[in-house]
């Protein structure tokens, strides 16, 4: 039995998605943070940031990931309400389309009022901070992200690790059991290994390396490359010009373990996952198959 085979279920909501490396998951971000990284000055008004969830939405991302608050560490957190204020008018239209909404959240209170507006997963970036968030997981059966970092919320750290693979998986093995001890189902839970969190860019390519172990702990694997420092680094690239570097980062943790992308650039990633499959073998071609006059040359 391969792999894929074996991938785990997560119910979120009593939702039930199967993703596997195969056929893995797509997260859309959507910043309502203009504080944010990469995409802070086009956040715009709250219509703005529907327009780009929806879009994502029908672009073909099975998850939209909302986040009220960036985490970059040269600013102050913004209050709980602030953050509530950003992201409630985004989860309510996404949830009435029918979307599986995810809220980047590391305080209990924006995450159970992005719960009571329809959300159906938590992503935790703090790695379980304040164990509110996964009582409030527990309480709705929406499902949780946790993630490994050694830092604070809004902190950066960089530790020296004696074995930052052997830390992330015993601290996400940790986190389990305490989210577990909450009231929360495995079935609920995906693990992140958290690219750039409290770790070098060297540290997030030996883990990244390593996601066959974190992936032997039993749930989904979630890859939140996007962009990220560690693919800069490499490239010596600004995050505008690191989408190349984000999809080999996402075809190697596709083939090691990973089944959830969390992406900017949906329609992008999707192309890439289409060709990939194809070629693998993984998705069935009709002999027939041509190309659109329309699309063979530029115009």
């Amino acid at each position: 039995m391969s792999r894929s085979e074996l991938t785990p279920p997560l119910f979120l909501r009593g939702r039930e998605l199967r993703p596997t490396p195969a056929r893995p998951l797509v997260m859309g971000i959507v910043n309502a943070s203009p504080e944010s990284f990469f995409d802070g000055h086009e956040v715009g008004s709250a219509e703005d940031q529907i327009a780009r969830a929806l879009a994502m939405h029908d672009d073909g991302a099975d998850l939209i990931d909302v986040g009220g608050e960036s985490g970059v560490t040269d600013l102050p957190a913004v209050t709980a309400q602030e953050e509530l204020e950003r992201v409630l008018p985004i989860v309510e239209r996404l949830a009435a389309e029918d979307a599986i909404v995810s809220i980047d959240t590391w305080k209990p209170e924006v995450a159970r009022g992005a719960l009571e507006a329809g959300a159906a997963m938590v992503n935790d970036v703090s790695g379980l901070a304040d164990p509110g968030v996964a009582e409030a997981c527990a309480e709705t059966g929406a499902g949780l992200i946790l993630t490994h970092t050694r830092a604070a919320p809004k902190q950066k750290s960089f530790p020296s690790y004696p074995d930052v693979v052997e830390d992330v998986v015993e601290r996400l093995r940790e986190r389990m059991e305490a989210a577990r001890a909450l009231g929360m189902h495995a079935e609920q839970l995906v693990l992140d290994p958290g690219p750039d969190l409290a770790k070098t860019p060297a540290d997030t390519i030996t883990v990244l390396r390593a996601l066959p172990r974190l992936a032997g702990l039993g749930r989904p694997v979630l890859l939140a490359a996007s962009r990220k420092d560690f693919v800069g680094a490499l490239t010596g690239r600004s995050p505008r010009d690191r989408l190349a570097g984000t999809l080999a980062a996402i075809g190697v943790g596709l083939d090691l373990g990973a089944s959830i992308l969390r992406v900017h650039d949906v329609p992008a990633t999707l192309d890439y996952l289409a060709v990939r499959a194809a070629l693998r073998g993984e998705r069935d071609v009709d002999p027939d198959l041509r190309l659109d006059p329309g699309l063979r040359r530029v115009v």
